[in-house]
């Protein structure tokens, strides 16, 4: 049986920034800042409470009675008391045998063309730890972008404006980025095992470092050049959130209102209408959240029974670094021409170059991961260099006059070269033909 050490990584990312974000908010109200810190406050406490309600959601406590399981979550306490039921039953399985076991069968790597199938026995041990690694890694993603990323750039934001960098600040948004990080790579995760649930995925340590690469370089240029961009304007930050914000979260909704489904009615039983609605404007919020960060792994389709769209759609990718290459080189000019006196003794062009090369750099990993790190690659009907050369191949033809076009233009220049010739050439037959009349007339 594998040891729960995500349960045990998120436990401890949970419990620390929030922690850090109660001490924080303290030297905040100690120092006066009482704007900075009820701020601290929302984006530590808020997702919080949303993780209480995931877990109680996945685990289905509600219909369960389980009323001091309910109070415990009220309590903020029921990360840590999931965490100590999981780690009961890993020190506890196979001590006694278990009466009843399910069989699962999965398909393994294909191997020179062919795959294998193979049946595996679950026992209800391993099946209750499978629901608790889950379901704390949907509650690392929320975790990640609905409190520690605005966590990371509201306190970015501080340290800009009072240009100064405390201890317990700097701990505080190191906590918060890997809690990104993490929550990013779990995304990442959560997406391979969704969509290729019928094999037996195995991920290797070189994916995990490359995802781990490629979440740190993207997530932290991004928070930088929204700090920066909003240190300058402050006014004109709001409409570039909004835009991203509302712009993912209704792309989901457009595309099922498009595809003219039935509203989907399967997710919870116990739910009503408006309560699947809820749950449903939930994820697309939290698709949101994550979008306006990194690219989410999991791309939300309503219109499907696992919400999930299990396709590999690499022109999508493309298209979503390309136009946040554009966004954030657009942010960084609009930064670099209004700066302030605060960004004197900074190196304004260098700053730039860095993070754009850091934003490159996030890309490159996510690049190698899927050309040689991917636990699935051999399951592509088409490999990343080659969708990304087709899309090169399509811009080039797009941005590439057509013959037509340039025959037409050719045909425009050398249409007075040709009216010239012929306008010198009508004149000296005109001539020819008037020089026999002078002969006639001067021998009269």
């Amino acid at each position: 049986m594998k040891f729960p050490g995500s349960v045990l990584v998120s436990l401890v990312l949970f419990v620390a920034e929030t922690a850090a974000a109660l001490c924080l908010s303290g030297a905040y109200r100690a120092a006066g800042d009482r704007m900075w810190q009820w701020l601290t406050l929302l984006f530590a406490l808020l997702p919080c409470a949303l993780v209480q309600l995931s877990l109680v959601f996945i685990h289905r406590d509600v219909s369960r009675d389980r009323p001091l399981v309910l109070l415990l979550h009220l309590l903020q306490l029921g990360p840590l008391v999931r965490c100590v039921e999981v780690f009961y039953i890993y020190f506890h399985a196979g001590r006694v045998e278990e009466p009843y076991v399910s069989i699962t069968k999965k398909r393994q790597m294909p191997k020179d063309g062919y795959s294998e199938e193979i049946e595996k026995e679950v026992g209800q041990a391993e099946g209750k730890l499978c629901t608790h690694r889950s379901a704390f890694s949907r509650a690392s993603v929320i975790q990640a972008f609905l409190g520690s990323a605005p966590q990371l750039t509201l306190q970015l934001y501080i340290c800009v404006l009072q240009q100064e960098i405390t201890a317990a600040r700097s701990i505080f948004m190191v906590l918060s980025l890997l809690s990104i990080v993490y929550g990013a790579l779990r995304c990442n995760i959560l997406a391979i095992k969704i969509k290729y649930d019928d094999y037996d995925v195995s991920v290797k340590p070189a994916a995990y470092l490359c995802i781990f690469m490629w979440r740190s370089f993207e997530i932290a240029t991004r928070v930088t050049v929204l700090v920066l961009f909003s240190s300058v304007l402050q006014i004109w930050i709001l409409p570039v959130v909004l835009v991203n914000f509302f712009g993912f979260f209704f792309y989901p909704w457009i595309l099922f209102w498009q595809s003219k489904s039935p509203f989907p009615e399967n997710i919870e039983k116990a739910l009503s209408r408006v309560g699947t609605t809820i749950v449903l404007c939930l994820l697309t919020f939290l698709y949101a959240g994550i979008n306006m960060f990194c690219w989410s792994a999991v791309q939300v389709k309503l219109n499907d029974p696992d919400l999930i769209n299990k396709s590999q759609n690499w022109y999508r990718l493309t298209v979503y670094y390309m136009l946040r290459f554009i966004e954030n080189a657009f942010l960084l000019l609009m930064w670099y021409i209004y700066k302030t006196d605060i960004y004197l003794y900074v190196c304004a062009p260098l700053l730039v170059l860095q993070l754009l090369i850091g934003y490159c750099m996030g890309v490159l990993f996510m690049l190698v991961f899927y050309q040689f790190c991917h636990p699935c690659k051999k399951l592509f009907s088409s490999s990343i260099s080659e969708a990304l050369l087709s899309c090169f191949k399509f811009l080039c033809f797009i941005c590439k006059p057509h013959k037509s076009t340039v025959l037409t233009d050719k045909a425009d220049v050398k249409s007075p070269e040709n009216t010239d010739e012929a306008w010198s050439s009508s004149k000296t037959i005109d001539s020819q033909k008037g020089n026999p009349h002078q002969s006639v007339s001067s021998n009269a």
